[in-house]
């Protein structure tokens, strides 16, 4: 059963009196609700439905059946070890059969995976296999590029170290040129395979 929010309030003032403060103080009095808030936020992806994102779909495209990208999607996501921020961007691609669905669609099943508790593998796969799932093309493909703050301000200390995940399947996977099109788009600024 989840927690009341009174509950978790008062997690918060036994970890402030932890770290060494004192929670009545008048700066950290109303930090407890504060951060339940960010949490509600940060953490809004529990509540969402990803898959719902992608199930109106337009069939109206006149054959095409090229490669649709979205490059540098941001997002913000928590360490599951740490509870520290992973800053990054993924990128999406995927090869339509018949049908498409709306970008910001794409951008809506990043940050609902994104917006719990990760590690970017599993990030990775689960934004690829959602879209695969429920669009059904010949192919998806997922790139996310992302710094890690339980990496940069604990531990080994290591700012400005980004971390690259991919997750490819069907075309993106099997054939070579496909995935190399695809890299290709999402380095190049402007957009087009050179």
């Amino acid at each position: 059963m989840k927690p009341s929010r009174e509950e978790a309030e008062d997690a918060l003032r036994t970890l402030l009196r932890w770290a060494g403060d004192d929670p009545d103080r008048e700066g950290l009095r109303d930090t407890p609700a504060r951060v339940i808030r960010a949490y509600e936020d940060w953490f809004s992806g529990y509540s969402q439905d990803p898959m719902s994102y992608l199930q109106r779909t337009f069939e109206e495209v006149e054959g095409y059946d090229e490669m649709v990208v979205l490059r540098d999607i941001h997002f913000e996501s928590h360490c599951e070890h740490h509870l520290a921020p992973i800053i990054g961007r993924a990128h999406v691609g995927y090869l339509p059969v018949r049908k498409v669905v709306g970008i910001s669609k794409l951008a809506r099943v990043v940050d609902a995976y994104a917006r719990r508790l990760q590690v970017q593998e599993k990030l990775s796969a689960q934004i690829a296999n959602c879209i695969q799932q429920i669009l059904e093309p010949k192919g998806v493909a997922v790139v996310i590029e992302a710094a890690h703050q339980c990496m940069t301000t604990r531990g080994v200390h290591k700012p400005g170290v980004t971390m690259v995940t991919s997750m490819m399947l069907g075309a993106f996977r099997e054939d070579s040129r496909t995935r190399r099109e695809f890299l290709a788009m999402i380095r190049n600024p402007d957009g087009i395979a050179g």
